[in-house]
């Protein structure tokens, strides 16, 4: 099959309907008629010899060579998107742009104070709004821009996103001052032995270290679990439970709440925090302007 066989518009209605799953749907984005939608999805039918799409209950789900198709044909309509849809320039210093990051509770604690203190440097009109990378479905909402930047430890964005190294961080055991484990160094049976918090961070990579730590014949004696890391410097500086947390979130809560962190006494793997975008912004000046701001304020290179 030669490219000059395939209409560009049908690969456009292909990855609409990888999305809405819905002929009607599609065809209301895209300001056509359902025949002309279904019209388009027999001749891409005849064109791979597959069925592609199958009509169930829940919608239209595609068959297992639409599955192979669609990271290849997404990432290549979102690089002709881009390139034919790039500004000539973005002007931070007169923009009233509002960027939206997806990021957890620990990138707004870590990130935002600098990162918004050099905006309002250099782009006082510029806003910035923030959502849970696990409160939407992260991969299309950054596809439909929606979203324009995510960080974090995010294994989902992979096939037709970019993501750039921000740097690497180890996980600590946090508790507060004078707390019984508080010395130079923690063994793994006084740290199994105490009362824990954790913090059930579904979605962001952070469950792995959960399953590692209640993975062998030690458990932790889980008190208190919680579904986001903001509210643990609160518990931990009135009672003698202990948590496992990234280091850099220790680092800014040791002063405001009277804490101490020590290395982990079990080994656990090191944490890559990434800067991911979709390929279709990748030359978008507006988003080129905003990831290097964040890579310049934040990243360890």
């Amino acid at each position: 099959m030669e490219l000059k066989d395939i209409d560009l518009n049908l690969l456009v209605i292909f990855n609409q309907l990888l999305t809405e799953r819905k002929v009607s749907k599609v065809a209301e984005n895209l300001g056509l008629g359902q025949p002309a939608v279904s019209n388009a999805l027999a001749r891409l039918r005849k064109l791979f010899g597959d069925e592609l799409f199958l009509r169930t209950s829940s919608g239209m789900q595609p068959t297992p060579f639409a599955d192979q198709l669609a990271e290849s044909i997404g990432y290549a309509l979102g690089m002709i998107h881009g390139a034919i849809n790039v500004k000539n320039s973005f002007d931070p210093a007169s923009s009233k742009r509002r960027f939206t990051v997806g990021m957890t509770d620990i990138g707004e604690i870590y990130f935002l104070p600098l990162l918004m203190e050099k905006i309002q440097k250099v782009a006082p009109g510029v806003s910035i709004s923030t959502v849970r990378n696990t409160s939407v479905n992260l991969k299309d909402a950054m596809e439909a821009g929606h979203v324009d930047l995510a960080i974090g430890l995010l294994p989902q964005l992979k096939a037709g996103f970019f993501q750039q190294r921000l740097f690497s961080q180890q996980y600590v055991c946090v508790f507060r001052k004078n707390h019984p484990l508080d010395k130079r160094k923690v063994s793994s049976s006084d740290f199994f032995a105490s009362d824990h918090v954790v913090i059930a961070s579904a979605g962001t990579g952070h469950g792995k270290v959960d399953e590692i730590l209640d993975s062998g014949s030690q458990k932790r004696r889980i008190r208190l679990t919680v579904p986001h890391f903001v509210a643990i410097g609160h518990i931990l500086q009135s009672t003698d439970m202990v948590a496992t947390v990234p280091e850099r979130l220790a680092e800014k809560m040791v002063k405001p709440f009277n804490l101490r962190y020590v290395n982990h006494p079990v080994k656990l793997p090191q944490i890559a925090i990434n800067l991911f975008w979709h390929a279709k912004y990748h030359k978008d000046p507006a988003n080129q302007w905003l990831r290097s701001l964040v890579f310049e304020t934040h990243s360890d290179r």
